[in-house]
């Protein structure tokens, strides 16, 4: 955590993170204490604040996408929009409608570029992008809506019928896919996790209501590593649980307070293999990273935990 913290300059510190994501070297942070979102520039090792201001104005990111070219794309619950930046942070779109009990300065004009279908009741809560297609996650209407990425069009909706059981959401919040274009999406309300295949027919269940190893209270975060291990962070029992892909617990990680490994409220969990060899120096003597789970922590010191797996030399 030294890495992130002591080394790493800024005007301020982290506030409250929630969601992560890493590419290109780059750490981003949605800060909700900030409204902002914070960029780790790994090589630079500099932290610099990316709060855009007139339309393209943050209100509470929650959760960001970063695609292969750079784009940005936001959730926040805050203007109720996914939004959309360049690689060098300049807004250029949403989808969304206009916020109407935002600052007159965040109120976007009819000419800006804005996809608003059936969207007045939505709440999108995470945005995921992946090949052609992006994936918000909307609480309210308790589904996942598929878009074409290039034009912004809805394509269909996940579960095809939202009142079907077990496909059901009752209160989505985050979502993965593994390799072969599975989605997997945490519903709070239903203490589980979903996965449905590439087309959004549901496949199975992952949890249930419970305090016990393999059951939630209240799942956040989740991704998937190349083997197709599913990590889910359970915000109440502040650890994550891994499982396999038949939904067996593998085992949880996240150590009780006094430790520096604890998790403090945990909301995001990431996976990333491309960024070892930044972190490789902080493993102890011996040991190889093969991947790497970064843990955004919303309280305590450690406002993102990262976690190395690997093996002894």
């Amino acid at each position: 955590m030294t890495f992130f913290t002591d080394e790493v300059t800024a005007e301020k510190p982290i506030g409250k993170p929630y969601g992560l994501a890493l590419r290109h070297a780059k750490l981003y942070v949605c800060d909700t204490a900030l409204n902002a979102i914070r960029v780790l520039d790994l090589e630079k090792r500099t932290m610099t604040v990316f709060a855009p201001e007139g339309e393209g104005r943050l209100h509470k990111p929650v959760n960001v996408a970063v695609d292969a070219d750079g784009t940005r794309y936001v959730a926040d619950t805050g203007r109720n929009q996914v939004l959309i930046y360049t690689s060098g942070g300049e807004f250029v779109g949403a989808i969304g409608p206009k916020p109407t009990n935002a600052p007159l300065e965040m109120v976007v004009p009819p000419t800006s570029p804005i996809t608003t279908d059936d969207l007045a009741g939505w709440r999108p809560t995470d945005v995921l992008v992946a090949g052609n297609w992006l994936y918000v996650a909307d609480l309210k209407n308790h589904l996942v809506r598929v878009y074409d990425k290039a034009t912004r069009q809805p394509l269909f909706t996940v579960p095809k019928d939202t009142n079907a059981e077990p496909a059901k959401l009752l209160v989505p919040t985050n979502l993965a896919l593994d390799a072969q274009g599975r989605l997997y999406v945490s519903d709070i309300g239903g203490c589980r996790v979903q996965q449905y295949d590439a087309e959004g027919n549901f496949l199975r269940s992952f949890g249930g209501i419970g305090d016990r190893p393999g059951e939630f209270a209240r799942p956040k975060g989740v991704a998937v590593d190349q083997q197709g291990r599913l990590y889910v962070v359970d915000a109440a029992a502040q650890v994550v649980q891994i499982f396999d892909d038949q939904g067996r617990l593998l085992l949880y990680f996240g150590e009780p307070q006094s430790s520096a490994a604890a998790l403090d409220l945990p909301a995001k969990v990431v996976i990333d293999y491309e960024h070892v060899p930044f972190f490789q120096k902080f493993a102890a003597p011996g040991f190889q990273l093969e991947y790497l789970v970064l843990v955004s922590n919303q309280y305590g010191q450690h406002k993102v935990s990262v976690f190395g797996f690997g093996q002894k030399r």
